[in-house]
């Protein structure tokens, strides 16, 4: 795959898993740091300690209405904060962290590319559509501000304005 190819939305690998990709700015070590290391993890989405070893158990804490000034407006279902226990799967820094998410899991893979740095997020098992589009508009929305973050910039538009504008156009994106 090019560089030219690359697309901000998501696709479907399986029926229930989606693969979206990114072009951020290298270097590689630096991206990893936004994965892996709470402080940085926390702007783009979720805070939360991690070991990095396989085995190990962390908890993902996220609180969205942080992650851009304004927040957007949040839809009523989600409340202000949400948890989520994960496991790592696998762990080979600065390439590639595989860990649970509820019944699936997440797949974070990053190769360099010149100076800049194609990242890869793999979800895998996500239990039904309607979930389905809510990740998919929530790691394109997510990606976005890790995108802004990593280059510097403010996010263009505030986290739960986009998410619920991306979830309008996956539910158009994706089949049924």
């Amino acid at each position: 795959m090019t560089l030219a190819t690359l697309d901000d939305y998501g696709v479907l690998t399986a029926p229930l898993s989606l693969r979206i990709e990114r072009v951020l700015p290298g270097p590689i070590e630096r991206v990893w740091a936004y994965l892996t290391e709470e402080d940085l993890r926390r702007q783009w989405m979720a805070a939360g300690q991690m070991e990095q070893r396989n085995g190990a158990s962390f908890e993902l804490v996220w609180r969205n209405d942080e992650l851009t000034d304004p927040p957007g407006k949040r839809p009523g279902v989600y409340p202000e904060e949400h948890r989520m226990t994960s496991e790592i799967l696998e762990i080979d820094p600065p390439r590639k962290l595989r860990f649970t998410w509820m019944q699936g899991e997440v797949t974070f893979e990053l190769r360099a590319s010149g100076d800049k740095v194609i990242l890869t997020v793999d979800h895998k098992r996500i239990s039904d559509r309607n979930n389905l589009l809510s990740v998919s508009a929530g790691w394109h929305a997510h990606l976005d501000v890790l995108a802004a973050k990593i280059a510097g910039k403010t996010p263009a538009t505030p986290h739960w304005d986009r998410w619920t504008q991306l979830r309008e156009e996956y539910e158009l994106r994706l089949p049924a």
